[in-house]
């Protein structure tokens, strides 16, 4: 369970495998880097009961002489995810958690996280809140780049390059990131 900031609350997280666990450590120095998604009790249960039905499986299965992927079945009897923006309440979160010494050597745990809301980017963007917050990313970094104030060789991941220009970027485009410091 995690406590997310401005009014979020406490959601459960699910490890997740993603490309930071591999890249944050090439650029920064740690001991550990997981990735987590907090999908919420819902979507949890759900993905529980289509597991134990077996409707997770990747691996086809023959239905009246045709082979189909029972994970596929579900998806494709889904609603298309871009249509349910306007449908969408609330906010999402993208955070940073660290924990380890500060420079003072005291044990320290600062959150770095960036809140979208979900009316907001529809009404500015006409897109949902984690669709935005996915996007903005390479359009901030296409920028920095453009003006020169991120430089680099070859494949960076956005580790590479100092933060502080980017979070700025985010201000710009009216979706400022926050900092809280966390009871270590």
């Amino acid at each position: 369970m995690f406590d997310f900031p401005e009014g979020i609350g406490p959601v459960e997280c699910v490890n997740v495998e993603h490309e930071e666990v591999l890249l944050v450590p090439r650029f920064i120095e740690c001991k550990r880097v997981t990735f987590k998604y907090g999908p919420g009790d819902e979507f949890i249960d759900v993905l529980k009961t289509l597991h134990s039905l077996g409707l997770d499986s990747k691996e086809a299965v023959n239905v009246k002489g045709v082979a189909v992927a029972p994970r596929d079945v579900v998806a494709a009897s889904r609603p298309n995810p871009a249509t349910l923006g306007d449908r969408m309440t609330g906010k999402t979160c993208a955070g940073t958690l660290v924990t380890g010494r500060g420079k003072d050597g005291a044990p320290r745990k600062t959150y770095l996280y960036h809140v979208v809301d979900n009316g907001w980017s529809m009404r500015e963007y006409g897109s949902q809140a984690v669709v935005w917050q996915t996007a903005i990313n390479p359009v901030i970094a296409l920028e920095l780049l453009a003006s020169g104030e991120w430089k680099g060789t070859g494949v960076l991941g956005p580790e590479a390059f100092p933060p502080q220009p980017f979070l700025d970027k985010l201000a710009e485009y009216g979706a400022p990131h926050g900092v809280l410091e966390l009871t270590a």
